[in-house]
């Protein structure tokens, strides 16, 4: 499927194992995916949030979910993920976001996936899904962006 990509759309995906690893996380999820997705600056644009606020929220839900169950984890260094030389994996739901970015190319009548696709296939997650949760947390109106990157042409 990554041959269906564009040029953009594979560097959104390398962003978001860029973002893996600097969270220290050992597969690619949907959270990762729009961290990747918000390294592009219409992305940025249509979501009306940036990727310093995107890093910060997700922490922030990190945080909290961890507090739930009595970890409190204020000024603990999260240690570095030892470099390996096997393909990161992606999480079943991030494995479920690309038939759904795939589809919106076809809607568009586009013949390759771009950074707008995988954004219009993140803000169909629900949740519990930590994509969708970050779209919560971050305040995104998910009607109002389909309709933003929509009337750009994708």
């Amino acid at each position: 499927m990554f041959e269906q990509f564009a040029a953009e759309a594979r560097a959104t995906v390398a962003s978001a194992l860029e973002e893996t690893t600097l969270r220290g996380d050992r597969r690619i999820g949907t959270e990762h995916l729009l961290l990747g997705v918000l390294h592009d600056p219409g992305a940025v644009r249509a979501l009306g949030t940036d990727l310093e606020a995107a890093r910060a929220a997700l922490d922030a839900l990190d945080r909290s979910a961890l507090a739930v169950v009595g970890i409190d984890v204020q000024g603990i260094e999260r240690a570095p993920v030892p470099a390996s030389r096997k393909r990161t994996p992606l999480t079943s739901g991030a494995r479920a976001v690309l038939p759904r970015a795939l589809a919106e190319t076809k809607k568009a009548h586009s013949r390759r996936i771009t950074p707008e696709h995988l954004l219009l296939a993140l803000l169909d997650c629900e949740r519990p899904d930590p994509a969708a949760e970050l779209l919560t947390e971050l305040g995104v109106d998910r009607p109002a962006v389909r309709d933003r990157i929509r009337q750009t042409g994708r």
